[in-house]
């Protein structure tokens, strides 16, 4: 009994990428609108590979929880839940990195998202989930994540001051309150949740200490879905979770 054996062992990189194949075929028939039966392919997949019905709807969870927080459309019925196994990240960016992205077509509804005030939305509460995040998912969300990661093209169209000073001013945009006083807005797009981790520079982190009354961090997300907005104040850790990313190497 194949599915007895494998019972409470690590899945392997061979079941994984099968599963992760089979996962994104359905999500491709789901996003085309065509119709397919999970618990079928679940048949075929729980045969093929000798686990449980159990396992593979969990780990299709998994597969989803990923893909939200990549900002990627995920599977109806297939809810997010974390407990990741870390393999999973690699089986993910192992198809990834072979096939295009999965993103739907939003250039429409983008501007229209943008030009409704439902865009603002309360920030989350933060919490030590945020902590527990895995460094190989963050990995994996700079890596597939083309806002925060490679879509320096459309930060340069909002970073005015960036664009016309460089990135070293800490914040992104200057503006002005009604009553003339500056605003230093520093922008943070992903396609990822809410809660998908953003990356802080140290110029950025010290204008945020010495100006906390002018500086604001406006935190993009869901941007290639439907586009929200909320914002950051100083103090920092008040509001978010730090921790070192990157160092600095000197002689």
């Amino acid at each position: 009994m194949a599915e007895i054996s494998r019972a409470g062992t690590h899945w392997q990189d061979h079941e994984l990428d099968a599963i992760v194949d089979d996962y994104f075929s359905m999500l491709k028939l789901e996003l085309s609108g065509k119709q397919f039966t999970k618990s079928k392919h679940s048949a075929a997949l729980m045969a093929r590979i000798g686990r449980s019905h159990r396992s593979v709807e969990f780990k299709h969870q998994n597969i989803s929880a990923v893909l939200d927080e990549l900002g990627m459309p995920w599977i109806k019925g297939y809810r997010p839940k974390l407990n990741y196994q870390n393999a999973i990240f690699d089986a993910i960016d192992r198809y990834l990195t072979q096939h295009p992205l999965i993103t739907p077509d939003v250039s429409s509804q983008t501007e229209d998202a943008i030009q409704s005030l439902s865009v603002f939305v309360e920030a989350p509460i933060p919490s030590a989930i945020t902590d527990a995040i895995p460094a190989r998912l963050r990995r994996l969300v700079r890596k597939f994540d083309p806002v925060e990661a490679d879509r320096s093209d459309l930060a340069r169209k909002v970073r005015w001051v960036a664009a016309e000073d460089g990135d070293g001013a800490g914040y992104d945009v200057l503006s002005f309150n009604i009553s003339g006083h500056e605003s230093l807005i520093e922008v943070k797009t992903t396609n990822g949740s809410a809660r998908t981790p953003f990356y802080l520079t140290r110029n950025e982190r010290e204008v945020a200490i010495e100006r906390p009354e002018d500086w604001r961090i406006y935190r993009v997300h869901l941007f290639a879905q439907s586009p929200r907005v909320f914002t950051i104040a100083p103090p920092l850790e008040n509001a978010v979770n730090l921790s070192p990313e990157t160092w600095r190497a000197s002689f």
